[in-house]
């Protein structure tokens, strides 16, 4: 076997970028939980000190903590005084409360790792792990990960790029949003139209009353209700929405609810599906996006829905021609590709 080193050095580069990356990771959530992202918002520029002080942590830890992210591009390092800050960018992306919470996202992965050992032996026999057997940092981190996808897109831009819909909903329409999880998109909906009746559904008990505590707490629990009930089986029928925000590919019999959803709609309703941004070639989605999606999908959304009968695993990264295949199977005679943003599929799927 021949060699050739500059290949492998640049090989070696890129484990050198994710083991350090992984460690930004950890350094990342620690920083969100302890404030200190927005500690140096509030007094920068600043030293160690001056930040610990306004976290009330210790100085030494907060050190490092701060070169790790000057070295990683979070935070902003002045040699020249030395002293740390954050550029606009920086501080929307991880300090404003308002902002993208992006290090929220490190949750995911460091979640999946608290069950290394299980998921390994599930790979290895071909076995399902469930979503509601991970670590709760990842109903966390999914929430915080796509909330703000859903503030920003939602209501400006997905529900406009369905013909007829947004009059219906200014109206009053039934509205269902399965596997709601924590409830976000289902608070969003209940909050711009007023006058519809928007009920969130998800299997899992303690992210529905997350949910209700979250509509509680934003003066909303009179016009949403939250259920525990599965895709394949939840109530009611009539619906003049149904929507399914980065969820339908993990569910171990996706067709099984896409058939269901078909049955619960009216006859003139609606099939909101929001998935994850994909092409429908694997070399299509060799890039940093699809890398996300096919690592998350390998340890949570596969092996989520290889716990249940069929056992589908469509995967995070099914694309546009397989689930309009799917829905076409299900009952859906009309699917169309309503509009797109860097990480999402926007399907407008009717009867």
């Amino acid at each position: 076997m021949t060699v050739d080193e500059a290949r492998m050095n640049e090989l070696l580069g890129r484990f050198v970028v994710d083991v350090g990356a992984s460690f930004q990771a950890l350094g990342a959530v620690i920083g969100d939980r302890l404030g200190l992202y927005r500690a140096l918002l509030a007094v920068m520029p600043a030293g160690p000190a001056e930040v610990a002080r306004e976290a009330g942590v210790d100085e030494r830890y907060v050190r490092e903590w701060l070169s790790t992210q000057a070295a990683g591009g979070y935070v902003t390092y002045d040699p020249a005084d030395g002293t740390f800050s954050l550029t606009e960018e920086q501080a929307f992306v991880l300090a404003d409360p308002a902002g993208m919470q992006a290090a929220a996202a490190f949750l995911i992965p460091l979640a999946a790792g608290v069950n290394l050992d299980t998921i390994t032996e599930a790979f290895r026999a071909g076995d399902g792990f469930p979503w509601h057997a991970q670590d709760p940092m990842l109903f966390e981190g999914t929430e915080r990960f796509f909330r703000p996808g859903y503030v920003a897109n939602l209501v400006s831009s997905w529900i406009p790029a369905l013909d007829g819909v947004e009059d219906r909903l200014r109206a009053g329409a039934d509205v269902a949003d399965i596997g709601c999880g924590h409830g976000s998109s289902t608070l969003l909906l209940a909050q711009a139209y007023p006058e519809s009746r928007v009920v969130g559904f998800d299997y899992h008990e303690p992210s529905i009353e997350q949910a209700r505590k979250r509509a509680a707490d934003a003066g909303l629990d009179g016009r949403v209700s939250f259920e525990v009930a599965s895709a394949a089986s939840f109530p009611g029928e009539g619906y003049d929405l149904v929507a399914v925000f980065d969820a339908l590919h993990d569910m171990p019999d996706p067709l099984g609810a896409a058939r269901h959803v078909r049955e619960a709609l009216a006859d003139d309703g609606v099939f909101l599906l929001v998935e994850p941004f994909a092409g429908d070639r694997l070399e299509d989605n060799l890039n940093p996006v699809g890398r996300l999606f096919y690592g998350a999908s390998t340890v949570i959304c596969v092996a989520h829905s290889k716990s249940g009968e069929p056992g589908t695993a469509l995967g995070a990264q099914a694309g546009e021609a397989r689930l309009a295949s799917l829905l076409g199977e299900a009952g859906f005679t009309r699917v169309r590709r309503a509009t797109e943003t860097p990480f999402n599929l926007v399907l407008d799927a009717r009867p």
